[in-house]
C-alpha cells in the first residue's frame, strides 16, 4: 500500500507529463498520413520539400541546375541549342561553365565560360563560332559556383549533365544545280594541263568535309582538302587573282582566282601572312598562292577549294562540286 507521499508524487508527475503534451503544437499532416515539410527560414513560407520535380525552381543553398535542354541527338556540325537555369536560395548570381567532354577520349571539346549569370532564369548558351561536334558521344557538363564559393550540387534530377549522340550525316544533298553546258569537263580540264592545288600529303576528310554538308545557317561551297599546316597551295588552271582578303568568322586569310575556261576558284583558311599573291595579278597553273591554314572559321589544317560558275559571288553565279575535278587532278593518268 502507497504511502500519502509517493501517491502526491505519482499525481504531480502524471500532471506534468499532461500539461507538456497540451503544450506542444500539434504538426499538420497531409491526407496521406506523413508530416508537413518545415518551412522556408528566410520567409516563412514554401515549404522545404525533401526533392522538385526536374525543371522546377530549387531552395537549395548549393547551385542546382533546373532546367537542361539539349536535343540528346544530333547531325554532325554545329552544336544543338543548349538552354541552361540554374537556381539557389537567395543567391542572385553564379560563376558557371559549360563543357563538352568526348566520351570515346574522355577530354573536353568544347569549353563555353558564361561567367556570372541570374540565377531563376533560363538562359540559351551561345557556341564559339568554330565549335563543331564530329560523329561520336558526348557529355554536356555545367559547373558553376556562388560568391560563397559553395559548387553545384549534383542531386538527383539535377546533376547538370547529359549525354550527346552525334550522328554522321546519311546522305550530302545537292545544293546547287550542275554546271552548264560548255563547261570543261575533268577530263578536258587534266588535257589542259590542270594541277592539284594541293602540293603535298592530303585527303578529302568525311561527309563533314564535303560540298553541301551541313553548316550553321547554311551548306558548305567547297571541298576540304586536309593537309599540314604550312602546306604549299597552288593554282589548278591559268588565271588572275581578283581577290585576296580576310574574313575572321569565315574563310580566314582567301585568295580568289579567275580563270579563261569559265570557273572561278577560291582558296580558304590560308595560313597567316602566307599569301603572296595580290589583285589583278597572272598567275601560271601551279604558281604558288599561300600555304595551306586553318585561319577563320576553321578547327583544323585545310584548304576549302570552290569552283564557281557564273562568277564568284556574282548575280546568277554559284559553286559547283569540286570533288570530281580534284580527283582527276589528283590522278591525271585515270582522268586522261
Amino acid at each position: 500500500m502507497r504511502s500519502p507521499l509517493g501517491v502526491a508524487l505519482a499525481s504531480l508527475a502524471t500532471t506534468s507529463l499532461c500539461a507538456c503534451l497540451a503544450a506542444a503544437p500539434a504538426q499538420a499532416q497531409d491526407i496521406s498520413g506523413g508530416v508537413q515539410a518545415p518551412l522556408r527560414p528566410s520567409t516563412g513560407s514554401s515549404p522545404l520539400a525533401g526533392g522538385t520535380n526536374y525543371g522546377a525552381p530549387t531552395l537549395s543553398l548549393h547551385p542546382v541546375v533546373s532546367e537542361l535542354s539539349i536535343a540528346t541527338e544530333a547531325a554532325a556540325g554545329r552544336p544543338p541549342r543548349l538552354v541552361v537555369r540554374i537556381d539557389e536560395a537567395d543567391v542572385g548570381t553564379v560563376d558557371a561553365q559549360v563543357t563538352v567532354i568526348s566520351l570515346s577520349t574522355h577530354r573536353p571539346v568544347i569549353t563555353v565560360k558564361l561567367g556570372w549569370v541570374h540565377t531563376h532564369s533560363a538562359l540559351t548558351v551561345s557556341w564559339p563560332r568554330a565549335a563543331v561536334l564530329r560523329a561520336g558521344s558526348y557529355e554536356v557538363s555545367v559547373s558553376a559556383h556562388d560568391r560563397y564559393g559553395r559548387a553545384l550540387a549534383r542531386a538527383v534530377g539535377h546533376a547538370g549533365e547529359v549525354t550527346l549522340t552525334i550522328t554522321a550525316p546519311k546522305s550530302v544533298p545537292p545544293a546547287v544545280a550542275p554546271p552548264p553546258a560548255g563547261v570543261p569537263t575533268p577530263a578536258q580540264t587534266v588535257a589542259d594541263g590542270a594541277v592539284f592545288p594541293v602540293a603535298g600529303a592530303h585527303n578529302f576528310g568525311g561527309p563533314e568535309n564535303r560540298f553541301g554538308a551541313p553548316r550553321d545557317g547554311y551548306l558548305h561551297q567547297g571541298q576540304d582538302i586536309l593537309t599540314a599546316e604550312g602546306t604549299p597551295v597552288v593554282a589548278p588552271l591559268a588565271g588572275t587573282i581578283l581577290t585576296t582578303s580576310y574574313q575572321a568568322a569565315g574563310a580566314g586569310y582567301y585568295a580568289v582566282e579567275q580563270t579563261g575556261v569559265g570557273f572561278d576558284f577560291m582558296f580558304a583558311h590560308c595560313q597567316a601572312g602566307s599569301l603572296v599573291v595580290a589583285a589583278g595579278q597572272n598567275v601560271a597553273a601551279g604558281g604558288s598562292l599561300c600555304r595551306a591554314g586553318q585561319t577563320g572559321d576553321a578547327t583544323a589544317p585545310h584548304l576549302d577549294f570552290e569552283i564557281w560558275v557564273g562568277g564568284w559571288q556574282a548575280a546568277g553565279g554559284y559553286p559547283i562540286d569540286p570533288l570530281a575535278y580534284l580527283e582527276a587532278w589528283e590522278h591525271p593518268a585515270a582522268a586522261g
